[in-house]
């Protein structure tokens, strides 16, 4: 589904959604999205199972409203379209939850600004879009390369320690995290490109 064929992929999906009994859509979906739509939900301060209660929530409105929904970029990205829809559904646990329960998180209890909204969508959004990068760089680089890219840079040990560790050159991991680096650019950079 993560061709470069720019926004068609993303408008065909989203046009396949409209038709409620297509399940590879629904599908497909739920591969793409489940992830960023359950972070989110994690992110603003909610336990996993109430998670997935709003994915559960959030599939049963998309299924509601995708048969009338019409993609019109000039309106706006489908991408805000989903992140109005999760924030409401969000938000709508918060005012269901016991002010007892509330209070014993102040975080949680106080009112969120949107800007924090926007922020914990963005941060999520740029998660949600690193995991999938990530899946392809699984699939495109040995094992050596992704392990010298994990302990390096994302668990921040110094080259030398990986390079001893996995019995590999200095510059061989220096190698690794620039390749997979700008791997996971271009394949962000297309992701982005294709949600339209």
């Amino acid at each position: 589904m993560h061709s470069h064929s720019g926004q068609s992929t993303h408008i065909t999906l989203l046009d396949r959604l409209r038709n409620r009994s297509d399940r590879d859509a629904w599908r497909e979906f739920c591969d793409r999205y489940a992830a960023l739509i359950r972070g989110y939900a994690k992110r603003r301060g909610l336990q996993d199972a109430e998670c997935d209660d709003v994915l559960q929530e959030a599939l049963l409105a998309l299924t509601r409203s995708m048969p009338g929904f019409e993609y019109d970029p000039s309106r706006g990205r489908f991408r805000g379209y989903l992140r109005t829809v999760v924030s409401h559904l969000v938000s709508k646990r918060f005012c269901q939850k016991p002010v007892g329960s509330l209070l014993n998180d102040y975080e949680t209890a106080t009112e969120s600004t949107d800007r924090d909204l926007d922020e914990d969508w963005e941060a999520e959004w740029r998660q949600y879009h690193l995991r999938i990068a990530m899946r392809v760089v699984e699939s495109e680089f040995n094992e050596n390369d992704r392990a010298a890219f994990d302990a390096y840079a994302l668990a921040g040990q110094s080259a030398e320690e990986v390079a001893t560790d996995l019995g590999l050159s200095v510059d061989q991991v220096y190698q690794s995290k620039s390749r997979i680096t700008k791997r996971l650019m271009v394949l962000v950079a297309a992701q982005i490109e294709e949600e339209g």
